[in-house]
């Protein structure tokens, strides 16, 4: 089902050995491009690209009712599910994320992003006692799990893997091309993306940061090589309500919209993965826990703009180009 909707938007070209791929999956625009002297092996690698997406879409979509996903939270409270061995990795990096985010990042936030539902007409502000209840339904510590198996323990709970999956298929993309000798490659999915080696006649591949003040527009550009960026942001996904703005990006910890005077926060890291944690819990913790975070983690640097600021660590500026 996933290919046959992938399939009819996948647009390929080919300019000498610069190759393009274009596709929709994860309701985003998926880019790939890379460097390949091999027509043969470039249309190889081009299907692997997509029918890998395909697939982990399939696999972990919550919007799919039988994918593990879907069968995990249908049977919250009832039952345990079966899990394989990449799904135990996967969930075992959520548990490290979520430590070391001190719970900013958590795959149980659900519940809570359907109460806060910004697309509603018209959205409303739930209660106090509503998002207390909700509240009760989130955390990772109450997840159980076992050798191959996988239980929420409460019936409600339920799982969106949402706040990884982009930039996890971003790494694993990425990897399918390294395999297959291709070292010269751009993965973005969804503006959030990983590049490895130069696109042709470049010193390296040059990352546009949108300005959250003025959408539409750069307020940096990033020369980037061997790296992951990912940005998190709710300026284009909010809504207001009594005179207040609501951000899409909830607090796990609280129950609430982050609202914090963060507008957008974007992160330089060897894994897209971790840049996207990082980025999104970031946002959450605040400019000052958010980039004392980023120190603890090798190789990373980020930005944080705000309201009134714009907050760097201290070598961010050396990727930025304007």
């Amino acid at each position: 089902m996933i290919r046959a909707r992938i399939l009819p938007t996948i647009q390929t070209t080919a300019t000498g050995n610069f190759h393009q791929l274009r596709f929709t999956a994860m309701s985003t625009v998926c880019r790939v491009d890379f460097v390949c002297d091999d027509a043969q092996l470039a249309r190889q690698f081009q299907q692997a690209a997509w029918h890998w997406v395909a697939g982990f879409e399939a696999q972990y979509s919550r919007f799919i009712p039988d994918s593990l996903t879907g069968r995990i939270n249908t049977a919250a409270g009832s039952r345990w599910v079966d899990v394989d061995a990449d799904a135990e990795n996967l969930f075992d990096l959520c548990q490290e994320m979520v430590a070391f985010t001190g719970g900013a990042f958590d795959p149980t936030v659900l519940p809570l992003l359907r109460l806060w539902n910004w697309k509603a007409t018209p959205p409303t502000v739930p209660t106090e006692p509503a998002v207390a209840k909700t509240l009760e339904l989130v955390g990772w510590h109450k997840v159980q799990r076992r050798a191959g198996g996988i239980f929420l323990p409460q019936q409600g709970m339920c799982l969106d893997l949402g706040g990884l999956g982009k930039e996890f298929a971003v790494d694993q993309v990425l990897t399918l091309a390294l395999q297959r000798g291709i070292t010269n490659v751009l993965v973005d999915f969804g503006q959030d993306l990983r590049v490895h080696g130069v696109p042709p006649e470049r010193a390296a591949w040059f990352i546009g940061l949108e300005n959250p003040q003025q959408p539409g527009n750069c307020w940096a550009g990033l020369k980037v090589t061997d790296h992951a960026v990912a940005t998190s942001g709710d300026y284009a996904r909010h809504f207001t309500a009594d005179g207040r703005r609501y951000g899409h990006i909830i607090d796990p910890r609280n129950g609430y919209p982050v609202h914090n005077g963060c507008l957008s926060v974007s992160v330089v890291a060897p894994q897209c993965t971790l840049a996207g944690i990082l980025s999104t819990a970031t946002f959450v913790l605040g400019p000052a826990a958010g980039l004392a975070l980023m120190r603890h983690r090798p190789g990373v640097e980020g930005a944080v703009i705000t309201e009134t600021n714009c907050f760097q660590t201290a070598k961010f500026s050396g990727y930025t180009t304007i």
